[in-house]
């Protein structure tokens, strides 16, 4: 029997395999080739203080920047876990082989983007960081002896006794199957196909959060989604690493001007929900399409720095090294999910969640650049041990006091199917739950999901995705509309009448 059972083959998962105690008794899925995940496409880098740190750092600074990028909604312990242990997890990733990039005198080449406050983002060719790390982890787990089985879907977590025992799948041919084991480890990744415009794959559709509401685990802070400011208003939104403007490139408006300076001190490295909120309005208001100019880095520099961003936008017929580019907000992140401790155990014995599945508290209500990697190698390495110390100890019940917002009206062991395009559920969450949300919109929009239940099952991939985003927009709707106030990457247009109401 599979002693251990990790989903997903992001650097969350991929982490805690390697570092299990026994990696012979783990067996990785995942439902599609084991390189798609939004690991594999991050571009921007991974925040670490390391040994040594670089000049001006420290894990003070790394813990002050990431509790203020989130605006006071952080766990500090869970901050203080994040950015104590990166160094030794930098050490892990370096022993696996990640390029990670280094100046011409052989040390590790820092960058800086927003929020941070010194340079401390390593990255892997240029602007291919994900890519460097997933193909190293995915390299190291072959010759460890891991198995690795893509196209496996999890479509159900077995469980028994109140305790997760297994996983039911479905396999590569189509057929069914069950997986018994001591435990289960969700690291399937964000949910960025709520939104028809996100920086995610196609992967990306909350797999890990569905099942385990489904098996009655608790879940937090659903609401707060993370919009990255700067992807390519063109089909896919190709991300435009936020590193870019860590550069020195900026952003302008239709007659050119520089609108940031403006609306906050840090200006394009101002935190993410700022500058994606500033773009939107600045769109709304205008009518018109916001720009990133890095005209001033020149040509041999976005070559050089950011190889897979100069392709992309060469591909599209776009010469950033002459002319801004036409840029808009997409879905980025999702910082809440399966409640966790610090170890990634949930409220449900056997099963852990780690990565932007989980809500560790690590990110509060807006994450901080480059600290989504660091947290799949940091809390993976942390369950990888609790998993091992775990599967041994009999009567282990986690406790957990962070706020649950399920709602057993909603979550059940029942799949539902929605009886609407994706495309439509897509179309509601970004006009009522995106960048800018009220309280009479997003009530309607729960009416409207509410209303779109129903739709017949059946067992392709794409029909158990549905399901699940469906779930987690009836779910992610619910939460936005109990939380009348605005904090960091939640924001209620209505605030202020709500707060001068009360």
């Amino acid at each position: 029997m599979t002693r251990t059972l990790v989903v997903g083959t992001g650097i969350a998962g991929l982490i805690t395999a390697l570092a299990h105690p026994r990696p012979e008794q783990v067996l990785v899925v995942t439902k599609s080739e084991p390189a798609a995940s939004n690991t594999y496409a991050a571009q921007g880098g991974i925040a670490a203080v390391t040994h040594p740190p670089a000049p001006g750092d420290s894990v003070a600074s790394h813990v002050s920047d990431t509790l203020t990028a989130g605006a006071g909604h952080c766990d500090p312990a869970a901050v203080q876990a994040l950015c104590a242990d990166g160094a030794d997890r930098i050490v892990d990733l370096l022993a696996a082989g990640v390029p990670f990039d280094r100046t011409t005198d052989g040390e590790l080449s820092r960058g800086l983007e927003a929020a941070h406050s010194v340079a401390r983002i390593l990255h892997a060719g240029g602007d291919a960081t994900g890519a460097g790390i997933a193909d190293a982890l995915l390299a190291t787990a072959a010759r460890a002896g891991i198995e690795v089985r893509g196209h496996t879907l999890v479509t159900e977590l077995i469980t028994d006794g109140g305790r997760v025992r297994g996983a039911r799948v479905l396999t590569s041919s189509g057929g069914q199957e069950e997986l018994a084991a001591d435990a289960v480890v969700l690291a399937t990744g964000g949910a960025g196909q709520l939104y028809p415009y996100t920086s995610n794959p196609a992967v990306a559709t909350g797999d890990g959060v569905a099942l385990a509401a489904r098996a009655g685990a608790a879940l937090a802070d659903l609401e707060f989604y993370q919009f990255h400011p700067t992807t390519l208003a063109l089909p896919g939104n190709f991300l435009v690493s936020e590193a870019v403007r860590g550069e020195g490139a900026v952003l302008r408006d239709a007659a050119g001007e520089r609108f940031m300076i403006g609306v906050h001190p840090d200006a394009e490295l101002a935190p993410r929900d700022v500058v994606a909120r500033a773009v939107a309005d600045r769109m709304r208001s205008t009518g018109a399409p916001v720009s990133l100019d890095a005209t001033a880095l020149g040509a041999t520099r976005l070559a050089e720095r950011f190889p897979s961003i100069d392709t992309a936008a060469r591909a599209a017929g776009l010469d950033w090294a002459r002319e801004p580019v036409p840029i808009t907000p997409a879905a980025h992140y999702w910082m809440g999910g399966v409640t966790t401790d610090l170890a990634g155990r949930t409220s449900v014995p056997g099963l852990y969640a780690i990565g932007e599945v989980a809500r560790t508290g690590v990110h509060g209500a807006n994450r901080l650049a480059s600290n989504s990697l660091l947290e799949g190698a940091v809390f993976g390495h942390r369950a990888a041990l609790a998993v091992a110390a775990d599967i041994s100890t009999v009567d282990w019940s986690p406790a957990l006091h962070a706020p649950d917002q399920n709602d057993a009206s909603i979550t059940s062991s029942t799949l539902a199917y929605p009886n609407c395009t994706r495309a439509s559920l897509q179309d509601l969450m970004w006009d009522a739950v995106g960048l800018g949300r009220d309280g009479e919109e997003l009530a309607a929009a729960e009416r409207t999901l509410a209303g779109w239940a129903g739709g017949a099952p059946a067992s392709a991939v794409s029909t158990y995705e549905d399901a699940n985003l469906f779930l987690l927009a009836r779910l992610t709707a619910r939460a936005a509309r109990l939380r009348t106030d605005s904090i960091g990457a939640h924001h209620r247009d209505d605030a202020r009448v709500l707060e001068t109401a009360s």
